[in-house]
């Protein structure tokens, strides 16, 4: 049995990774590069692998550098099933349609620069044709906690990653009896003690384990003292009279501020006429699969949802989906928390806001999740003086608070604590992180409680029997 690593090796996104039986070639997850340029252009390369020999692609979220490169796969000859829970299958054409949206659209934006000069333009990365039959490859749904056999003598289980919504971690059994060999892909894990979500499930003993890094190298802040942390900055920020931007990633970071800041309206920390404005046509679709899947929620808030009490909804909240609603909030001087994407500020609407409010030193930008290297979120949050948008250079006197506690990775702590239930593996395999940062750091503690540790390489093989 071989098993090779095909992106988020030795890096933090683009997770791939083929599990090769002999009789069966199993793909789990099939992710974007993202980051800088040479990042990217990774994403036209080979996979390492000939898409078409693949027979299963099993999907442990619907993040884009997890999912988003499965429309190439199927335009390369993928002809496979894909298995996800269904809140995941359902986030993913969501993210996958917009993600081929924005291919079609970058390429015809530099095909028009490109003519001017008499060359050629670039083709998309893959188009909404393609995003659309990959749909097609979508087949049996995963149950938390339940057996799916994907071959003779080889099951795989999903279960709780406490992640986003339907994420889920993978044990691959395969063999039977003392034959057998036991493999678990951690996916992206969550936090314990989240707000929304339900806590991520503890792994039975494995033989190997692939486990991400992502902040392995720091431990979050309190939930309760992000929390309070957020509410100080949106008062401070009022009674300055400028507005709140919070670049938001649209799956599950946006439905968590609208969570705390209903329970702040609710807990009169924050004022019943605090208007909030979601500025994200995917984050408002994603609220609505958020409510549609109440049985991935913790058990109270699901139940609320069956009763017809959405704990995401507030008195202030206003959806914005239109281009013109978001235009007018450029008009919108003080009191406001604008949530608009990207969460990295990558692009998307938060760029328009950031244009409007970021020079103005009575207004907050409030980063709430991960920001890469090279973003422009990054570079803010670093200090840099001024910034580039749309042309313009604009100066940053904002504020700039960042609050970790609201990561959807697990922490420092709590990758141990999920690791602890994987026993004594022959090998665990460091994935989805930083080289010098959380990579390094869990490469010392994971080897420090013994069993061999390896931190492998783009399209590294190893054998595992």
């Amino acid at each position: 049995m071989k098993l090779s690593f095909h992106g988020a090796a030795g890096g933090v996104t683009g997770s791939c990774y083929l599990l090769d039986t002999g009789n069966k070639r199993i793909l789990i997850d099939c992710g974007l590069f993202q980051g800088n340029d040479e990042e990217e252009r990774r994403n036209f390369d080979d996979f390492g692998f000939d898409p078409e020999s693949i027979d299963i692609l099993l999907l442990t979220h619907a993040h884009l550098d997890h999912c988003g490169r499965i429309p190439l796969l199927v335009k390369r000859g993928f002809k496979g099933e894909i298995i996800a829970t269904a809140a995941t299958r359902d986030l993913a054409r969501l993210v996958l349609l917009d993600a081929a949206q924005i291919h079609e659209e970058d390429a015809a934006r530099a095909a028009r620069n490109l003519q001017r000069h008499g060359q050629k333009g670039p083709q998309p990365l893959y188009g909404v044709y393609d995003a659309a039959r990959a749909f097609d490859q979508f087949g049996r749904t995963a149950e938390f906690d339940t057996r799916i056999e994907i071959g003779r003598n080889l099951h795989v289980r999903f279960a709780e990653a406490g992640h986003i919504l339907g994420s889920a971690f993978l044990v691959i059994d395969a063999g039977d009896g003392g034959d057998r060999t036991r493999i678990v892909f951690s996916g992206d894990l969550g936090p314990f003690g989240r707000s929304i979500l339900r806590d991520p499930a503890l792994p039975p003993q494995a033989d190997y384990v692939v486990m991400e890094t992502t902040y392995g190298d720091r431990r979050h802040r309190g939930l309760k003292e992000s929390v309070a942390e957020l509410y100080e900055a949106i008062t401070e920020t009022h009674r300055r009279g400028g507005n709140v931007i919070i670049p938001t990633f649209a799956l599950e970071r946006a439905q968590e501020i609208l969570f705390h800041l209903a329970q702040g309206v609710r807990d009169k920390v924050l004022s019943p006429y605090l208007p909030v404005f979601l500025d994200s046509p995917m984050a408002i679709s994603a609220t609505q699969i958020f409510r549609n899947h109440p049985d991935c929620l913790k058990p109270e808030l699901g139940d609320a949802l069956r009763k017809g009490h959405d704990p995401l909804d507030l008195p202030g909240l206003k959806f914005t989906r239109q281009v013109a609603d978001s235009i007018a909030l450029n008009r919108v001087e003080s009191g406001a928390v604008i949530l608009a994407g990207s969460g990295m500020c990558t692009g998307g609407r938060v760029l328009h806001h950031l244009k409007h409010n970021l020079w103005r030193p009575e207004c907050t930008v409030i980063f709430v999740g991960f920001a890469a290297q090279g973003t422009l979120a990054r570079r803010i949050i670093d200090g840099e003086g001024t910034v580039k948008l749309y042309g313009q250079v604009i100066g940053v006197r904002a504020r700039a608070c960042t609050i970790n506690g609201f990561s959807a990775h697990a922490g420092q702590d709590e990758l141990l604590r999920w690791y602890s239930g994987a026993g004594a593996p022959k090998t665990t395999f460091l994935v989805h992180g930083d080289a010098q940062g959380g990579m390094a750091a869990m490469e010392k503690l994971v080897a420090g409680q013994g069993g061999k540790v390896r931190c492998p390489v783009l399209h590294e093989t190893v054998e595992l029997r």
